[in-house]
């Protein structure tokens, strides 16, 4: 059975920010077969940053859209706030993708796998 693997929309900012390319990086730690997802609105998120933020940010965003282009499934979502709905997405089958520390947690209290930053240079489960 295919893990699914959420990406959340700061983890999205990572290869701009830190010049890390995620999709290799996860295939590299994923001892899985699997397929990537994000939530609808992880693209409103992004589409507010381009719209709102200047600078690195924005290129960022920028960056985001065109990576995911074709390589991520979108998961349609009702009304809520996106940590939220990963928290509820997210099963034993499920690994998210994450830099916030507060979405960790609740991750973890959950026992779901994390897939996350280390020393701003490769990505690790945790």
């Amino acid at each position: 059975m295919k893990k699914k693997v959420i990406i959340d929309t700061n983890f999205l900012l990572i290869p701009a920010q830190f010049k890390i390319d995620i999709f290799s990086e996860i295939k590299r730690i994923m001892q899985h077969p699997y397929e990537l997802f994000i939530l609808d609105k992880t693209i409103m998120e992004l589409n507010k940053i381009i719209e709102e933020q200047k600078g690195k940010d924005k290129v960022a965003a920028k960056l985001a859209l065109q990576l995911i282009e074709g390589k991520v499934n979108l998961i349609k979502t009702d009304a809520g706030l996106v940590d939220d709905l990963i928290v509820e997405l997210a099963d034993e089958n499920t690994f998210v993708c994450t830099q916030d520390m507060v979405l960790k947690q609740r991750l973890k209290a959950k026992k779901i796998a994390i897939i996350c930053m280390r020393q701003q240079q490769y990505l690790c489960l945790v």
